[in-house]
């Protein structure tokens, strides 16, 4: 697939349509296939009636004003809570990853962000397997998705499966480890090699000891004094008898530009483009620090800005799986009588397969992201598997597939309009040359004879019309362009 480069030299400056810069269907899609996972057509229209600016506060107030997913019964069991451990926790297990993946297509911005951030602060649940922790871990990550960044640091390092994950329920006085005050500073703020040192983390470590008291196994992880390093620590110039909370505020005061730098260009990199704007990236970073942490501001900036809805940011960033699935789930809306958790279920596998398990990324950087999506087998691997899916859609609910088409083209039997229309509507921006939509004509027209075309015989009450749908929307899939958001 060719990998194109933005040339976007927008400013900062809030968006304002004009004659020549129309607020039009292309920048709406491009909206919800960023800060969400794709929209309907009812919801993209709805949006047209709006100013950007209140589109995006409208998404911006859904995210912080939804509901985290409700608690189960088993949110905060023990061990000795359960009845069949082994069986128990392995069922709730893959309910909360049916869930979070619900969550992830139907929550718009909060389901955006939560998996965002699930890819910083990472873990891996094979390191922790316990569900209680694993629904702990995903409510965090709710909870702080659009909030105070430094509130979100310092929760997460006390979280579970984070103690668990980077050995911080391991670390005592007596056995000191670095794990997670590396991955503090590397993955998490900072940034690697990026205004720290070697020092720094082994007196980070001690400063972060103590997190090992448990009353069982999955239970609360607290605080125990006696495995507490008391003695006096020099973190970043700064010496005293540090612990926990010292470690954060002294962070974020001596290295709030780096912090601010770092977590900013991870912003923007995966909501407008893996090719970094410094100018951009420093705006973001000063109203960050500005706003003492808080993300929302920096986001309303950014999502309101010229720079967000310019023409080449529009479809730069490769899809990942739960891109793909979660998109084309949205747009379509479908009528199922597949159960939700069958959806869920699996949209997970497909994404495990390609390469995106929930809570299992590759390792404590996470994915990596845009083209590293693609590759020779995962390419074949994203057509098949939406391949896939569409049929399982189709042999419960065909004839949506015509009803969808026909509603999207306004009852148009002209081949031309429907093929544009429907190859415009799932892709970010348009085709480049009249020949690649005269390709997707012909896979449309597909054995109809061409003189029902030329004499206006062909319509939509024709057995083949949502057959002919379908073969249409997989030449879309095999599109190097539906690889983009």
């Amino acid at each position: 697939m060719e990998i194109i480069s933005s040339c976007n030299t927008a400013s900062i400056t809030p968006y304002v349509p004009s004659t020549g810069n129309p607020w039009d269907v292309m920048k709406v899609k491009h909206l919800y296939k960023r800060l969400a996972y794709g929209a309907t057509t009812t919801v993209l229209d709805a949006a047209l009636s709006q100013t950007p600016q209140e589109v995006v506060d409208t998404l911006l107030l859904e995210a912080q004003t939804t509901p985290n997913t409700p608690a189960p019964a088993w949110a905060y069991w023990d061990l000795s809570d359960f009845n069949d451990y082994d069986t128990e926790n392995n069922e709730f297990i893959s309910e909360w990853y049916r869930q979070a993946a619900k969550d992830i297509r139907d929550k718009n911005l909060k389901g955006r962000l939560t998996f965002f951030w699930l890819n910083h602060f990472v873990t891996q649940i094979e390191t922790y397997f316990y569900a209680p922790y694993t629904f702990q871990y995903w409510d965090m990550l709710q909870t702080h998705c659009l909030g105070n960044f430094k509130t979100f640091v310092r929760e997460m390092g006390l979280n579970p499966a984070m103690l668990l994950f980077l050995n911080g329920f391991e670390n005592s006085s007596q056995n000191p480890n670095e794990n997670y005050a590396r991955e503090l500073y590397e993955l998490f703020t900072l940034g690697e090699g990026n205004g720290y040192t070697q020092q720094d983390i082994e007196e980070t470590s001690r400063a972060l000891t103590g997190y090992n008291h448990w009353v069982e196994y999955g239970a609360a992880i607290t605080f125990d004094e006696s495995t507490f390093d008391s003695s006096e620590k020099t973190i970043f110039g700064q010496t005293g008898p540090w612990g926990y909370d010292d470690v954060i505020d002294i962070l974020f005061e001596q290295k709030a530009s780096i912090i601010a730098t770092t977590i900013c260009t991870k912003l923007y990199t995966y909501f407008v483009s893996p090719d970094i704007n410094d100018t951009i990236v420093t705006e973001m970073a000063t109203l960050f620090m500005d706003q003492n942490w808080e993300i929302e501001p920096v986001l309303e900036m950014l999502f309101k800005s010229e720079h967000f809805f310019d023409q080449d940011a529009i479809g730069m960033i490769v899809k990942s799986p739960y891109d793909l699935i979660m998109t084309f789930y949205n747009e379509l809306d479908f009528t199922y009588n597949d159960t939700d958790d069958g959806f869920a279920s699996y949209a997970n596998y497909i994404s495990d397969m390609l390469g995106q398990n929930l809570f299992q990324p590759i390792d404590v950087a996470g994915w990596q992201r845009n083209h590293d999506w693609i590759n020779s087998s995962t390419l074949t691997g994203r057509w098949l598997s939406l391949e896939n899916l569409s049929w399982n859609f189709w042999l419960e609910t065909g004839y949506q597939y015509r009803d969808f088409a026909q509603a999207l083209t306004n009852s148009s039997t002209d081949p031309v309009v429907i093929t544009k229309t429907i190859v415009d509507y799932f892709l970010s921006r348009p085709l480049y040359t009249e020949a690649d939509y005269e390709i997707a004509e012909a896979i449309f027209k597909w054995e109809t004879p061409e003189n029902y075309w030329e004499d206006g015989i062909w319509n939509w009450n024709f057995d083949s019309a949502a057959y002919q749908t379908i073969l249409l929307i997989h030449h879309i899939f095999r599109m190097p362009e539906f690889q983009l958001k």
